[in-house]
């Protein structure tokens, strides 16, 4: 069968015939894709970066906060049409590219882009800025004087692409506090980033040429160092690796911010485990496993649950198990390669090991089967599964057990999905934020954060500007020289 070829990246100023081009072979369920990536010499790289800050300097800075998100939310909203060419070629092309299954592609991104929409995005510069017209100009500063936030000149983004269309956090993120934006694709799912920049230029031709989007292998060449040399801040996703050799490659002076490998879990009490609550609560459950097989930082690979319920921590687990087989029912798994098959083998095999005869322990699921769950009766100390739907139900007596289990994984600690009453979810919350989890959310929707959200424990859009504050001083000492004044 032969390959439907398709042309990634957005480089304005350039035209296709100017630049090489790498091809990237994707498959699946019978379908070849072929996708052309951009390899831009150190020069094209250096003219490409200058050219997305001057654009940017003259257009991105000069509109309102209120009037990016505007054109962001038009962008989005095209998004979220069916009928639109640019959703169906995402609902076409991401399946092949991210080998996952075609309705959860599409159910996860329709959920995904919604957090873009222009209330949420609203909110999410206000979790971050008071008052957002700190973005647009001087503001009375409650101490007296004013203050005014200024976005990079220029910020270059290093994405990930274990997830579809994950490039669109920072992208937004760069855009709202009015940065000219270069990002490098990601060789996993190198198609999102370069249709969302030219779906903007189509819904605001003046921001054409205010982002740009490249590529290059592992950690580049000459073009990656022309790049990051003129970047005042880069935003980075991937292994820790990954992230120390893009971290030496930058001057000192500029800003770094790096978001590496992340492990989730899930905690339920007893109190959520009767026969009403319990099989909802494993679907929920199930779906947090399920979603983009456990690829994302947000997703769990322990749950501890409280003994105590109606229904016991290993029916509970049971439960999980039954949802998770529909669930691959519903949504296959996606086909795995040889390293990922053995990495499953061997995790299903170390627990085989370990399980002592006669007790409550067992492992669930097939050697065949896409999914497979662990069940321990005693407490166990938080580490990562095989992930494509693996994962371990350990039982607690308590709740307070919980945070001595994530003990010293502080730097790697992320989402905790949480079935709780309101005074445990509290008293919990508090002794898991210090064990170093930064987001609490419902089981269910551990792997769809909420618009405005911490990541990784940080402020999202603060981390990337630059506070010019005029004191009170200043104000008192230039009041006598106003033309009003005697």
């Amino acid at each position: 069968m032969n390959a439907r070829r398709i042309e990634a990246g957005y480089l304005p100023g350039l035209a296709a015939e100017e630049v090489q081009w790498q091809v990237l072979p994707f498959a699946q369920d019978g379908q070849r894709l072929e996708v052309a990536v951009p390899v831009l010499s150190a020069v094209q790289m250096q003219a490409l970066a200058e050219r997305v800050r001057r654009a940017s300097a003259k257009h991105l800075q000069a509109m309102t906060v209120s009037q990016i998100i505007d054109v962001i939310d038009r962008a989005t909203a095209r998004l979220l049409d069916r009928d639109d060419p640019y959703r169906q070629q995402a609902d076409a092309l991401l399946p092949i590219v991210s080998g996952y299954d075609a309705e959860m592609v599409c159910l996860g991104l329709t959920g995904f882009l919604k957090t873009f929409r222009a209330p949420q995005l609203h909110r999410f510069v206000a979790e971050d800025f008071p008052n957002p017209k700190v973005l647009d100009g001087f503001q009375p500063a409650a101490k007296g004087g004013a203050v005014r936030a200024y976005g990079p000149r220029l910020l270059v983004h290093s994405w990930a692409g274990n997830v579809p269309a994950l490039a669109l956090w920072s992208l937004v993120c760069g855009l709202l506090v009015k940065a000219g934006n270069v990002g490098k694709l990601p060789s996993a799912e190198p198609l999102f980033a370069g249709w969302f920049a030219r779906l903007l230029a189509e819904v605001h031709p003046p921001l054409a040429d205010c982002l740009a989007v490249v590529w290059w292998r592992g950690a580049g060449g000459d073009d990656a160092e022309a790049l990051y040399a003129q970047a005042d801040a880069v935003v980075a996703y991937g292994g820790n690796e990954a992230l120390q050799a893009i971290q030496r490659r930058l001057p000192v002076t500029t800003r770094f911010l790096a978001h590496g490998h992340k492990l989730g879990f899930g905690v339920v009490a007893a109190q959520a485990l009767d026969a009403a609550r319990a099989p909802a609560l494993a679907r929920r459950a199930a779906w947090d496993v399920a979603r983009y097989d456990q690829q994302g930082c947000y997703s769990p690979h322990v749950f501890y649950v409280q003994r105590g319920g109606t229904v016991s921590s290993r029916d509970f687990a049971g439960y999980l198990a039954a949802e998770l087989a529909n669930l691959h029912r519903r949504y296959p798994r996606r086909v795995l390669e040889l390293e990922e098959s053995a990495a499953v083998a061997k995790w299903r095999q170390s627990i085989e090991w370990t399980l002592p005869p006669g007790a409550d322990d067992a492992l669930m699921g097939e050697p065949a089967d896409a999914w497979s769950v662990a069940y321990t009766d005693t407490p166990k100390s938080l580490a990562p599964t095989a992930l494509q739907r693996c994962i371990v139900v350990a039982a607690v007596d308590t709740l307070d057990e919980v945070a001595p289990a994530v003990a010293g994984l502080g730097a790697y600690l992320q989402t905790a999905g949480v079935a709780a009453p309101p005074e445990d979810l509290y008293r919990l919350a508090g002794q898991l934020g210090a064990a170093g989890v930064t987001r609490i959310s419902a089981l269910g929707a551990m792997s769809t954060p909420e618009a405005g959200w911490h990541h990784d424990g940080r402020f999202n859009l603060l981390d990337l500007v630059r506070m010019t504050e005029i004191e009170l001083s200043a104000e008192a000492a230039a009041e006598p020289l106003a033309p009003y004044e005697p």
